[in-house]
C-alpha cells in the first residue's frame, strides 16, 4: 500500500502559480499522511536495527533476523570484556596492594621514630632535671672529655701556625721586591753599586731561605689540620654516635622498669615482653658502639703521639736552622722529613699548598 502511494505522489504534477508558489491540490493530504507513514515506518525498522544489531562496541551471533528474540543473540564482547575487566582489575588490585604495603610500611616507621623520639626525649629532660637515672661510664667519659680537650688546644695551634705562615710569607715577598730594587738602584747608581749589590744579594738569599722554611711550616700545618679536622673529626663522630646509643639504651631501660613495676596480667606481660626485647636490641647497640669508641681512642692516642712528635721535630729544627743562618741544616731538614719545594718557576709559591 505504501509503495503505491508512492508511486502515486511521484507520477502526479505539482502546478505551479504565476508566483512561484505550489499550487493546493485534493491530494496534498494524502500524500502528507503517506509521508508520515512511511517516516514512522523507517524510524521503527532503525530502533529495531539499533536494539537487535551490531555497534561499534560489541559484536553479536544472532540466530534469526532483526526481528528475532533476544535468546537468540549471544555477544560476543561481553566474553572478551570479562576476561579484560578480570585481569585489569587483577594489576589495579596489585598494583594497589604494593601501594598499600608501601604505605603502611612507611606508617610504621614513622610510628617507631615518633615512639623512639618521645622516648629519647623523655629520658633526657628527666636526666637534666635530676629525676632519671642514666647509665655512666667514668672512664671512658674522662677519655672523651681528655679528647675533646686536647681537640681545642690542637686547633688554637692550628690557627697560630696558619698566622705564622701568612706573616712570614708576607716578610718574604716583601724582601723578594727589597731586593730587586736594592738590584735595581746597583746598575742605576755607580757611585753606590757595591752597597746596593751586597744588599740586593742578603736579601735574596733571606728570601730563598724564607722559602724553604715556608715549606717546612706549610707541612706542619697539613699534617695538624689532617690531625684535628679529619682523624680527631672522626672519632667523634662515633663518640657521638655512642652517646647517642647509650640515651636510648636508658631510655628503654627506664621504660622496661616502669613497666616491671605495674600489673601483671596478659595485656601488661605482652607490653614487658616487648619492651625487654627493645631493650635487649638497644643494649646491644649501645655495648658495641662504646667497644668502638675504645679501640678509636687508643689509635688516637697511638697516631696523635706519633705524628705529633715528627711535626714538632721538624718545626723545631726548620725554625733554627732559619734563625741561626744555617742554610745547609734547613735544607737537609727538608730532605729528613721528605719535603720538596716547587721548582722556582712554578706560578704558585714553593710553599704554598693546597688545604
Amino acid at each position: 500500500m505504501t509503495d503505491s502511494i508512492m508511486s502515486k505522489a511521484a507520477t502526479m504534477e505539482i502546478p505551479i502559480n504565476s508566483n512561484g508558489d505550489t499550487g493546493t491540490l485534493p491530494e496534498d493530504d494524502s500524500l502528507e499522511q503517506a509521508a508520515k507513514l512511511q517516516w514512522s515506518l523507517d524510524e521503527k525498522d532503525l530502533q529495531q536495527v539499533m536494539v537487535s544489531g551490531p555497534n561499534l562496541n560489541e559484536t553479536s551471533i544472532v540466530s534469526g533476523g532483526y526481528g528475532g528474540t533476544a535468546e537468540g543473540i549471544i555477544p560476543t564482547s561481553s566474553m572478551k570484556g570479562s576476561n579484560m575487566h578480570h585481569s585489569s582489575s587483577s594489576s589495579s588490585m596489585s598494583a594497589e596492594e604494593a601501594t598499600r604495603g608501601v604505605a603502611v610500611e612507611k606508617l610504621e616507621t614513622m610510628k617507631k621514630w615518633g615512639l623512639n623520639t618521645y622516648k629519647c626525649t623523655k629520658q633526657m629532660i628527666s636526666e637534666r632535671f635530676g629525676r632519671g637515672s642514666r647509665t655512666v661510664d667514668l672512664e671512658l667519659e674522662a677519655q672523651i672529655e681528655v679528647l675533646r680537650d686536647t681537640k681545642r688546644k690542637y686547633e688554637n695551634v692550628l690557627r697560630l701556625a696558619r698566622a705564622l705562615t701568612n706573616h712570614f710569607y708576607n716578610m718574604v715577598q716583601t724582601q723578594h721586591a727589597l731586593g730587586d730594587t736594592f738590584a735595581d738602584l746597583s746598575q742605576k747608581s755607580p757611585e753606590l753599586r757595591d752597597e746596593f749589590g751586597y744588599n740586593a744579594e742578603t736579601q735574596k738569599l733571606l728570601c730563598k731561605n724564607g722559602e724553604t722554611l715556608l715549606g717546612a711550616i706549610n707541612f706542619f700545618v697539613s699534617s695538624i689540620n689532617t690531625l684535628v679536622n679529619k682523624t680527631m673529626e672522626d672519632t667523634l663522630m662515633t663518640i657521638k654516635m655512642y652517646e647517642n646509643a647509650r640515651l636510648e639504651y636508658d631510655a628503654y631501660r627506664s621504660d622496661l622498669e616502669e613497666l616491671s613495676l605495674g600489673p601483671r596480667d596478659a595485656v601488661a606481660m605482652a607490653r614487658i615482653e616487648a619492651a625487654q626485647q627493645q631493650y635487649q636490641t638497644q643494649k646491644d647497640k649501645y655495648e658495641r658502639l662504646r667497644s668502638d669508641v675504645i679501640i678509636k681512642l687508643k689509635f688516637l692516642e697511638e697516631n696523635k703521639v706519633k705524628v705529633m712528635h715528627k711535626q714538632l721535630l721538624l718545626f723545631h729544627n726548620a725554625i733554627s736552622a732559619y734563625f741561626a743562618g744555617n742554610q745547609q741544616q734547613l735544607e737537609q731538614t727538608l730532605k729528613q722529613f721528605n719535603i720538596k719545594l716547587r721548582p722556582p718557576g712554578a706560578d704558585k709559591p714553593s710553599w704554598l699548598e693546597e688545604q
